[in-house]
């Protein structure tokens, strides 16, 4: 029962982090791109590979930390059903060029932070 408190909190301050990142890169850079989404997408990738190394290599940090960083926090942090729909909509409205940018730099750069996040992690851990 405690790891769903501890996916709870995650969670809660997931869900946070992704409404006050996402807003403040919106009103920081507009809103002709998905800046927000796009933003919190590619750091959610980075700590989910920083958060996942540090723990695969330091066990004793108990597996109440998994509930609370990967499953609660990245998992409300993250905004693939929100990626999905910018996406969709940009082909709804013909921008298809915009789209396929959008799609493949949130792939492709997305991967490359999670790379990223998890090297830092090994050399931390």
């Amino acid at each position: 029962m405690q790891k769903y408190l501890y996916i709870a909190i995650g969670g809660a301050l997931g869900s946070i982090a992704r409404f006050w990142v996402g807003s403040a890169i919106t009103n920081r850079f507009g809103a002709k791109f998905y800046y927000g989404t796009f933003l919190v997408n590619l750091s959610a990738c980075l700590i989910l590979g920083f958060s996942l190394a540090i723990l695969n290599r330091r066990a004793g940090l108990g597996i109440a930390w998994r509930f609370l960083i990967p499953v609660g926090f990245i998992g409300a942090y993250s905004t693939f059903s929100t990626f999905e729909w910018e996406a969709l909509t940009s082909l709804r409205m013909g921008a298809f060029v915009f789209a396929s940018v959008y799609v493949a730099a949130s792939v492709f750069l997305g991967l490359a932070a999670a790379w990223c996040g998890l090297a830092l992690g090994d050399l931390i851990a």
